[in-house]
């Protein structure tokens, strides 16, 4: 059983100042390495083994990958204007059907590397001014500014990565 608490019972407060901003693009442009970090070593068959249906380490790995373009989107969302977030498919049917566990690691690492460091480098072109910007997240339904959508990729980014380290350890 998974000590990782569940995605969508987490609750978030957005208190912080925003010139932490530069804190969390560090953040996000480190989890690529972290990612790569925790996966090294393991044989392959600890990375795809399945534990009650639920998704793999290399699952979660892929699941980070396939989440990068609603990242961007929201990150565009604060650039243009507008007053809700992107949806996100909830479902997550983008992971469930992309065979995660058939593709190479080395890829799924390497596109989420390269993904990643465009939605960092996206942001860093913003102005500074912008990071307070708020809209509403969907799901949520409280307002989020561009700095608290980054704390909530990074939350998430760690969510993942806590759940691919406790499969690896149960595995051993």
């Amino acid at each position: 059983m998974s000590r990782v608490p569940a995605w969508f019972e987490r609750k978030f407060e957005f208190s912080f100042p925003v010139e932490l901003y530069p804190n969390l693009l560090s953040r996000l442009r480190g989890a690529p390495a972290r990612l790569e970090e925790i996966v090294r070593g393991p044989a392959g068959e600890i990375l795809v083994r399945k534990e009650n249906g639920k998704w793999s380490a290399q699952e979660h790995a892929g699941h980070l990958l396939d989440l990068e373009p609603l990242w961007a989107a929201r990150v565009n969302d604060f650039a243009v204007g507008g007053t809700e977030l992107t949806v996100a498919d909830l479902r997550n049917q983008k992971t469930h059907n992309a065979k995660h566990n058939e593709r190479p690691l080395g890829q799924i690492l390497a596109d989420f590397r390269r993904a990643r460091q465009e939605l960092v480098k996206r942001a860093e072109s913003l102005d500074p001014d912008w990071f307070g910007r708020t809209m509403l997240h969907p799901r949520l339904k409280t307002p989020m500014r561009l700095v608290d959508h980054l704390y909530f990729v990074a939350e998430h980014d760690d969510h993942h990565l806590a759940r691919i380290w406790e499969l690896i350890h149960a595995a051993r």
